[in-house]
């Protein structure tokens, strides 16, 4: 779509492949009811006038259904190309902790991740020092880290709130090496997609080609990442069969035609949009259809590269490289057309009339740079959306209840029960969990699921915890059902406390906070 400069917000929803489609459904709003005012104006007593009226109604109660989605989630993506740099001492700006409303999901894509090979290895035994930073930075605000994926120095982190886990599911990852003729992955594409609440997102975090010359080499890398890519769930095998894929990263696309001098007075006089017709994304976005699918904010941000490290001054190296918008995030929400089609194949009989009884709408509400970091020659780019759905379930798949008093002086009882048919597994397992916890691996101890036989759906199943494996101090925790196929949480108990045990009291054992959790 072309950028609009007075615009901070942009929808789009999934009833159309592009943002105009809500102001074109109340254009069509204010016609039926101004038909309505009319029918009521010449009523007669025929019965012809009264099923006009009855219908006329209908289509605008449809259509204000469609406008209003029932749930809102916040959504908070960042991409940085770090530059092979440490991780600087907080994050908290550059994921907005402090701002209200407060976000459920956050997306992170950060691009050359130190990838030498001794490190390399190191982080495959451990998470990486980004990870780290973001887990130790998230996990106190209640944000548990639901996926990563890396390829040598691209890395995809996803975090959502606790509440969101049980309905985050079929995870899966993926990626794609388009470097030294696809055999490297210093530059290519990782990608996380999962269903949300029913919903189909995936996001793609990718690293194209770079130097000026390259734009067309670009397109054609993300063309083959988009055709090669591909998932083991059979609705959605490729990424753009979601109903909504976010495509970030440094995707290296840079400003032709004008010279050095004329950028930088143009940025530093705040006339950014002499800048845009030259940007090689939208000039691109203008000649391969496939690129107009996808959607952008304006880039009312100073260009993101290439700074000197540690300061907001553009390269003062001898090469002077001239600054870009190399670091970008665009969103695209499947056509309607596309929807059709997929509903044509599977035979399906709706009754909407056309209508997509489970819509989507995406709103940027953000999107920017954030300039105050500097351990990169990058600067840091942020989106932040309200996804606003009608949720296809709200209900979990397991029902977890913890039985009794818990404490580390006896074994502990716990019940589950399937709610819902799924693929369980006997290697399901279900984690003791203190409240602030990382990941689904941040258990404190966890007991398998029943071995012999798959439950019933709706048995009550009961399971002991040996008290070795509990906590000796007194602390909140939840019980969190983990399903191997499925790869997340579909369960979790509502929180309850574990109490001191005996032992603690006779040693003297008192809990340290770490980063803002009692350990």
């Amino acid at each position: 779509m072309d950028l609009l400069p007075d615009s901070s917000r942009l929808r789009s929803d999934s009833t159309s492949s592009s943002t105009s489609q809500g102001s074109r459904s109340k254009t069509v709003l204010r016609q039926r009811l101004s038909e309505l005012m009319t029918c009521i104006e010449d009523m007669s007593s025929d019965d012809e006038a009264g099923e006009e009226v009855s219908r006329t109604l209908d289509e605008a109660f449809q259509l204000c259904g469609q406008l209003l989605p029932t749930d809102e989630f916040r959504l908070h993506m960042v991409t940085w190309n770090v530059a092979t740099a440490e991780p600087p001492e907080d994050v908290v700006s550059l994921l907005q902790l402090n701002d209200q409303p407060s976000v459920d999901l956050y997306v992170i894509g950060l691009q050359e991740v130190n990838a030498t090979p001794v490190r390399f290895i190191s982080d495959l035994m451990a998470e990486d020092s980004w990870s780290h930073l973001f887990m130790d930075t998230l996990g106190p605000k209640g944000f548990v880290k639901v996926t990563s994926v890396r390829m040598q120095g691209l890395l995809l982190l996803v975090f959502a709130k606790m509440m969101h886990l049980p309905f985050i599911r079929n995870i899966q990852s993926t990626y794609t090496r388009t470097g030294i003729f696809g055999y490297w992955g210093n530059k290519g594409a990782v990608s996380v997609r999962f269903s949300f609440y029913g919903h189909m997102l995936c996001f793609l975090n990718c690293h194209l080609a770079a130097h000026m010359h390259n734009a067309l080499q670009r397109v054609d890398e993300f063309e083959y990442i988009l055709e090669t890519q591909d998932f083991d769930i059979f609705d959605t095998p490729h990424v753009l069969d979601h109903k909504v894929v976010f495509w970030f990263g440094d995707l290296n696309f840079r400003i032709e035609d004008h010279g050095l001098h004329f950028v930088r007075s143009s940025i530093n006089g705040g006339r950014l949009n002499l800048l845009w017709s030259k940007d090689q994304l939208i000039m691109m976005k203008k000649k391969e259809p496939f690129l107009q699918e996808f959607e952008e904010g304006p880039l009312n941000f100073k260009p993101t590269y290439k700074f000197d490290r540690k300061a907001d001054s553009y390269d003062t190296s001898g090469k002077k490289r001239k600054p870009a918008w190399t670091d970008r995030i665009l969103w695209r929400i499947k056509p309607k057309s596309e929807e059709d089609d997929d509903d044509d194949e599977k035979s399906s009989t709706s009754a909407d009339d056309g209508q997509d009884e489970y819509p989507i709408m995406v709103t940027q509400n953000i999107y920017t740079s954030v300039m105050s970091y500097g351990v990169s020659d990058h600067k840091p780019v942020i989106g932040n959306f309200t996804l606003e759905l009608r949720k296809y379930f709200e209900t979990q798949l397991v029902d977890l209840t913890p039985v009794g008093e818990w404490s580390a002086d006896q074994n502990a009882l716990l019940t589950y029960t399937i709610l819902e048919d799924f693929m369980s597994s006997t290697w399901d397992w279900i984690g003791l969990y203190k409240v602030g916890f990382k990941s689904a691996s941040d258990y404190e101890t966890f007991v398998w699921v029943r071995e012999n036989e798959l439950p019933e759906v709706n048995e009550v199943i009961e399971k002991s915890v040996v008290k070795d494996g509990l906590p000796l101090l007194s602390g909140e925790y939840v019980l969190g059902y983990y399903s191997t196929n499925l790869n997340s949480i579909v369960g979790l108990s509502d929180s309850f406390q574990i109490l001191e045990s005996k032992r603690a009291a006779m040693e003297g054992l008192v809990s340290k906070d770490i980063n803002g959790v009692d350990k």
